[in-house]
């Protein structure tokens, strides 16, 4: 093989992300009115810087195998940054720019301290991170406004050279080449060789734990960049503005070629995938296309690239689905090979209570942390609300509203037991309560054939997530993102961008009649925990989720389906996403089309605090129950004391990450 083979082998992702963006070019300029142009090419490139660095950050992060969700937060958190400190001279504006990009890079230091010298799971604590930054850039703006300096707007996205050079392109570059530099480095190597296989890294003499931190700096740093652009961009300060860029940056960071794996991608396909995203925006646009049609496309496209990069890695469907299957003469009701527990006898291990303490010690300790938090956030309602607010109306309306967390807890939680993550509960929930209320619409009768189908539809949604996880063998993270994204358009789609339903008078009396002084929710809470306990903890399925999620190739080899076990697991979230929507829109009376995406972090905060262990194999539902009552007592006491709502989602966050702090493996 020769060095040009082996390069361009080694750069294919670059390589397609190139010949992608010119191939998107073509035909955006075959179907534009009129011939492209200095202003078209500035508009691109200027329209896209933001979304450039962010993806960039992510590259970095992903070619030390980790994956970042604070990514858009971070943007955001920037972006109001440098709102809020105007600067009226040129060394004031610099001075800023400089501080905001420190900004991002100390965003990066916090996750990167956690990652790398506390080894934590990327995901869980740039989740928590994602939590604390919502709350907190609510908190610093809770409304869109401010104004950006001039010299700031005037470098990102005013010409350099009038009609030759725009100013985008100029930054785009130097971030390249600060790229290059950093690449052609020690520290650049040392990047490459920890993501691509961290235990032969560190045998070979290279301080894996400093580099995986400073990798996450470095990604801050080009996320404070990517802020300080998008301020320019926007002129204008939005807290939330970021959180709607998240499908954006894992589309153009897969779409660029980067290893889910590890160890491989360039920051110039980065730049490539995010110029084809904003082409292929700019192609809809003159098509006509309603912009309802914008997340699907991105998810479409995030499914195309993260398939196309893991082809090597597909098994073939027969043998997949051989895998959906048990093996023949295998016993599934308990795992190969296992031993039957010997009867104890009290004589010689001491009294019933002592015996039942034993067997249940570590259910125990996974259960007993997230109640015992409760009752210190109860403590605090009393003394801060008062004694007088802990009565059967409190304890009702704390039932009722935990609801939707239980419902969720359960197939998120089981997701989790299996090493996996649902990102696509928001927007299941979301079409699940549209499609119900433009169902029925507000007849009681219709509604008995509704619910049925919107539970269908989430066990369809789920097994879609499930088959493309293991017979695709693509990442959870990333099938749940599109799958959430489809969705999202899904909704759009079907009603056309509003919904005009009535909630049948049925579903909301659950929430407004008294059953022996209870609301009827608050018995389904009963019922659905029985079920939940017995589902994961008397059933074979769910001895089969946690010797799954506790080592996938022991349990194959104990004769279990891990494949369908993971597809059911799914299966199981995507249909409690459905109910759980379905009652949220009995709720709320009414159904709009964004009424789920506060539902998915504190879903998986619950889950968490609740003591089920981040990369899967333990958890118990009594844990996680009181992981959503713990949520839901913290957001009452914030209401109750008339503190920011914002403040909650901070809350949320440190409790996530304590959680994980707690219950880490140690090595």
């Amino acid at each position: 093989m020769t060095h040009g083979t082996r390069v361009l082998r080694h750069n294919q992702g670059v390589v397609v992300a190139v010949v992608a963006c010119v191939l998107i070019f073509c035909v955006q300029q075959s179907i534009a009115y009129t011939p492209f142009s200095y202003f078209e090419w500035s508009s691109v490139v200027t329209n896209a810087g933001p979304l450039v660095f962010a993806t960039m950050g992510l590259t970095i992060v992903m070619i030390l195998r980790g994956l970042d969700m604070s990514c858009g937060t971070t943007l955001a958190l920037v972006n109001i940054f440098v709102v809020m400190n105007p600067a009226e001279t040129v060394t004031g504006q610099i001075g800023l720019c400089a501080a905001g990009i420190a900004l991002g890079g100390a965003v990066g230091a916090v996750n990167g301290y956690f990652i790398a010298f506390l080894r934590l799971q990327p995901v869980v604590v740039t989740l928590a991170t994602m939590f604390v930054l919502m709350g907190g850039n609510l908190l610093l703006m809770p409304t869109p406004g401010g104004q950006v300096p001039t010299g700031i707007v005037a470098t990102f996205t005013y010409d350099w050279v009038r009609d030759i050079l725009p100013g985008a392109a100029v930054v785009i570059v130097a971030g390249l080449l600060v790229w290059y530099l950093v690449k052609m480095s020690r520290f650049g190597t040392a990047l490459y060789a920890t993501g691509s296989n961290e235990a032969a890294a560190f045998a070979n003499g290279i301080a894996v734990v400093r580099t995986k931190f400073a990798g996450y700096v470095l990604a801050g740093l080009f996320y404070g960049v990517g802020g300080v652009f998008l301020a320019a961009q926007t002129n204008t300060g939005d807290p939330l503005i970021g959180s709607n860029m998240l499908l954006q940056i894992f589309t153009a960071a897969i779409l660029g070629g980067v290893s889910l794996g590890g160890g491989r991608g360039d920051l110039l396909g980065a730049v490539f995938a995010a110029l084809t995203l904003v082409l292929i925006s700019s192609a809809l646009l003159n098509l006509g296309v309603s912009s309802d049609w914008t997340s699907m496309v991105e998810a479409a496209l995030l499914l195309a690239a993260a398939i196309g990069g893991s082809l090597g890695h597909i098994r073939s469907i027969r043998s997949t689905m051989g895998g959906l299957m048990p093996r023949r003469g295998a016993r599934q009701s308990r795992p190969q090979g296992a031993v039957r527990p010997a009867r104890a006898i009290p004589e010689l291990v001491g009294s019933r209570s002592t015996a039942w303490f034993r067997r249940n010690r570590q259910a125990l300790q996974l259960v007993v942390p997230a109640w015992s938090l409760l009752l210190v956030v109860l403590l605090l309602v009393v003394l801060v609300l008062g004694s007088r607010n802990i009565s059967v109306d409190y304890l009702d309306a704390l039932l009722t509203l935990s609801v939707f967390l239980v419902i969720l807890g359960l197939g998120q939680g089981a997701v989790v037991m299996m090493g996996g993550l649902d990102l696509s509960i928001p927007f299941t929930m979301t079409f699940a309560a549209v499609f119900l209320t433009t169902f029925a619409d507000g007849s009681n009768m219709a509604m008995i054939w509704a619910v049925p189908l919107t539970l269908l539809i989430g066990a369809a949604v789920g097994l879609c997530n499930g088959l493309l996880i293991t017979v695709a063998q693509l990442n959870p993270i990333i099938v749940t993102l599109a799958t959430n994204g489809v969705m999202q358009s899904a909704g759009l789609l079907y009603t056309g961008g509003f919904v005009q339903a009535r909630t049948p008078t049925m579903l909301v009396g659950l929430f407004q009649y008294r059953f022996l002084g209870f609301a009827p929710a608050v018995w389904i809470v009963f019922a659905f925990v029985a079920l939940g306990l017995w589902l994961l903890h008397a059933s074979s399925f769910g001895r089969k989720v946690l010797f799954a999620g506790s080592n996938a190739r022991v349990a194959h080899l104990s004769g279990i389906a891990v494949e369908k076990t993971t597809v059911l697991v799914y299966v199981l979230s995507g249909t409690c996403a459905a109910l759980a929507g379905i009652l949220l829109a009995g709720f709320s009376r009414r159904a709009t089309l964004d009424m789920g995406e506060s539902f998915l972090l504190p879903s998986i905060a619950a889950v968490l605090i609740g003591g089920t262990l981040a990369s899967g194999g333990r958890g118990h539902y009594l844990g996680i129950l009181g992981g959503c009552l713990v949520l839901v007592a913290v957001g009452t006491l914030v209401s109750g004391a008339a503190l920011p709502v914002a403040l909650r989602d901070v809350v949320y966050g440190v409790l996530m990450l304590a959680a994980v702090l707690a219950l880490r493996e140690r090595r």
